[in-house]
């Protein structure tokens, strides 16, 4: 077992599979049953774990090779004549080769293309900065009519993957490599827009995102086994964002902390601190993402210790927040 395996454990979570494996899997259940179900990948079935679907419904995949541009561009025709297009390519280079095709055809145009960016943040660590994702969220923000999610476990990926199939809007679906955690119960419910809250508290509470939730999961346990009150909120939405369920939480607590694997810079923290001031909320608040410096070389688990997105870092923040 892994040290995160073992940490999701001794937390009283089971461990899931990756968000990807389950985005493929929820996807081909979705090709089977409608035929408009399109995917359109950038050489890229394998790392999407779409390998699968290519396979049982080869009429339903587009493959482009390494062309990111041709990629989005295919992707909105095929939309606005019907199809139910999944357009996947690595995060990286999906929201930045491609921006002006995401602009243009996509968002400007109104076609409902689902765009999927695989390996999203620092999942491919070792690979360095040409390969991470720290921009995408930002890029995509002050883009009109694209709806950014970004699923912290596998129920939030299916939940996400099937109501972005109907959406009438374009959808920006965003998914790391690791194995995640169970988050939710039985009884959740989904819905883009709205956030979900794992764990109710007082004393201070992290909102984050994607596969920075089970990370602020555990920080809270932490804390509370220290007697401090602290609550958890999955953003899986960050546009647009649930702004009663963050203003909520703010003003029920004495510190509000963000989490999440992409630059400080125009991500999640910076969209809940817009809100915040703007709905006149006072309260002790840190963004805790990836700083604006070279970004150090390692694996995910590596890089999100050296920057404190870890069960640990984030217990010494709250104490350091909460004791300011």
């Amino acid at each position: 077992m892994t040290e995160r395996s073992a940490a999701a454990a001794r937390g009283g979570l089971t461990m899931g599979r990756p968000n990807l494996v389950e985005f493929a899997d929820t996807l081909l259940a979705l090709g089977r049953e409608d035929r408009d179900v399109v995917v359109v990948t950038s050489d890229s079935r394998g790392s999407g774990k779409l390998t699968g679907f290519a396979r049982e419904l080869p009429d339903q995949v587009v493959e482009v090779g390494v062309a990111e541009q041709n990629l989005v561009g295919i992707a909105a025709g095929l939309a606005s004549a019907g199809k139910k297009v999944f357009a996947v390519s690595p995060a990286c280079f999906l929201t930045a080769r491609a921006l002006e095709q995401i602009k243009n055809d996509v968002a400007y145009s109104g076609n409902p293309v689902t765009l999927v960016g695989i390996s999203a943040g620092v999942s491919y660590g070792a690979l360095g900065s040409t390969h991470h994702s720290l921009h995408d969220t930002a890029a995509l923000r002050c883009i009109n009519n694209v709806d950014i999610v970004v699923p912290a476990d596998n129920f939030e990926t299916r939940s996400a993957v099937r109501a972005a199939a109907e959406c009438p809007r374009p959808v920006y679906l965003r998914f790391g490599k690791k194995p995640m955690p169970d988050l939710h119960k039985p009884d959740a419910s989904f819905r883009i827009g709205r956030a979900m809250r794992l764990r109710a508290g007082s004393d201070a509470v992290f909102v984050a995102t994607g596969e920075t939730v089970c990370r602020a999961a555990a920080a809270a346990r932490a804390l509370a086994e220290r007697g401090v009150s602290a609550g958890v909120i999955s953003m899986h939405t960050v546009k647009p964002l649930d702004r009663e369920a963050l203003l909520g939480a703010a003003r029920g607590a004495n510190a509000l902390i963000t989490v999440e694997e992409h630059s400080v810079y125009g991500g999640l923290g910076e969209a809940c601190a817009a809100v915040l001031l703007q709905g006149g909320v006072r309260t002790r608040f840190r963004i805790l993402g990836l700083p604006d410096e070279y970004t150090v070389t390692g694996s995910q688990e590596e890089i999100f210790r050296h920057y404190g997105i870890s069960p640990e870092g984030l217990t010494e923040l709250a104490g350091q927040l909460l004791n300011a």
